[in-house]
């Protein structure tokens, strides 16, 4: 605990040009390293009295030497983020004048944060607990609207507040239990039938907690769709069409797509990575030009195994021929839809696949709404309150198979000390959510996926 005392810093915005970066001060001696590089004056040494939550503007020296016109703000221990006394020092946004202002604070006694050691400091000072911790993270990598809103519900609480109401009510039928086994001459033992609806309603608890675990995982982890067929069918025109971005190179030219292009896309609140692939076809020759398309196609076919929805094109105006029944062979191995290009050179569409055409657009919105239907269908996905992680979810397991050892022990009328036991193990798991119960390699392990400055 010696090392969390000593203040730490670090910059808490991305390095690059912008219009304002953050330096961050956490711990005993944060306001003390301010007022020694700080002046409301540009011109002498001039302190204001740092308010707490107040914006102070003035000037950062190094010495005598003017390095930036800044803001600061101070927070006072303990209503402060790490719960230790922090400073916020805003700068203008150059690589080169953040990192100054990152190397005065060290050179005035500071130390260089690690990573994730500000929420760390926050989490081991009593301002959250290990849920919110880890929503923090959530919050901060989230690639989707639909995952941003729910992880800022877990930090607000809302797993850890269910998470403690569930292990409030455990522990009252433990204490029943206990009491009896403790005083059997002053307390009866509560009713076998009591034990085994309490624990039943514990373990339905449990279930809806984890109702939403698959839903979670896939907005952590997001999926992979890849347009296949054959070259020139129009599969980066697609491409191009559902990210409303001219992003791949379009040509009548047979094999313009190369390699492999992906782009992110939020359908459905799940994070999706498009990928338009090199058209699959029989190379003739050796040619140089060749050989790096075949390299592309290669690639393709990766990203056919890969993917979890295969998006396969063929020309409608061509129909489908021998070699795109060879591909549509591999891709009916894989979730897929089929889909019939330029639908507008062709009087005659086939009422069995999707037809579309990206210069008039028509079918589009069909398309989007079939790949958001089958992503829903194939995941199972539902709303749900709160997300959990798989750390998480394995604790919430851990539990639920402790409650129903006892709750078949509760059925056969087994000792109620050796019940207690398992609702004992199952309390110590929900602990390991809220970080109530903790090892350092699982705290080791949680923090070091956060950047440094956070």
């Amino acid at each position: 605990m010696t090392y969390q005392n000593k203040t730490i810093t670090a910059i808490t915005t991305p390095l690059g040009s912008g219009g304002v970066g953050i330096i961050r001060i956490s711990g005993d001696n944060a306001l003390e390293i301010l007022k020694r590089i700080f002046s409301k004056s540009p011109d002498k040494k001039l302190l204001p009295d740092f308010v707490p939550n107040m914006a102070h503007h003035g000037w950062i020296f190094d010495g005598e030497a003017l390095i930036d016109e800044v803001l600061v703000i101070y927070f006072k221990s303990p209503n402060s983020y790490t719960g230790e006394d922090i400073v916020e020092i805003n700068c203008h946004g150059g690589m080169n004048i953040v990192r100054n202002m990152l190397n005065l604070t060290l050179k005035h006694g500071a130390i260089m944060a690690e990573r994730g050691e500000f929420t760390k400091r926050a989490f081991l000072n009593g301002k959250m607990d290990l849920s919110q911790a880890e929503a923090v993270l959530d919050v901060i990598h989230s690639k989707t609207d639909k995952f941003s809103k729910i992880s800022a519900h877990n930090l607000s609480g809302t797993l850890s507040n269910y998470i403690q109401t569930l292990r409030i009510e455990i522990m009252e039928l433990l204490a029943k239990i206990t009491a009896a086994i403790d005083f059997p001459e002053d307390v009866l033992e509560p009713e076998y039938d009591f034990i085994e609806i309490k624990l039943t309603d514990a373990i339905k608890k449990i279930e809806k907690a984890l109702s939403g675990a698959k839903s979670s995982n896939l907005m952590r982890q997001g999926l992979k769709i890849a347009i296949i067929g054959q070259t020139n069918v129009g599969k980066s025109s697609l491409f191009n069409t559902l990210l409303n971005s001219q992003r791949a190179i379009v040509t009548n030219i047979a094999g313009t797509t190369r390699d492999v292009i992906q782009e992110s896309l939020d359908i459905a609140g799940i994070p999706v990575t498009l990928m338009d692939t090199a058209g699959l076809r029989e190379l003739l020759n050796d040619s140089d030009s060749d050989i790096i398309e075949s390299i592309g196609i290669d690639f393709s076919k990766k990203c056919l195994e890969e993917a979890d929805l295969v998006l396969f094109m063929y020309d409608l105006g061509l129909g489908l021929d021998e070699e795109d029944k060879k591909i549509l062979l591999e891709v009916e191995k894989r979730p897929h839809i089929k889909i019939g290009s330029k639908s507008d050179l062709t009087n005659t569409l086939p009422k069995d696949i999707l037809c579309i055409s990206t210069k008039t657009n028509s079918g589009i919105e069909e398309l989007k709404k079939e790949i958001e239907t089958q992503i829903i269908n194939q995941n199972k996905i539902e709303d749900n309150e709160f997300s959990t992680n798989l750390r998480q979810q394995e604790c919430l397991v851990n539990s639920r198979i402790a409650l129903e050892h006892a709750l078949e022990g509760a059925k056969i009328k087994e000792l109620q000390d050796l019940i207690s036991i398992d609702i004992k193990s199952a309390l110590l798991n929900l602990d390991e959510i809220t970080g109530e119960v903790m090892t350092d390699e699982i705290l080791t392990h949680i923090f070091e996926q956060f950047c440094i400055g956070k």
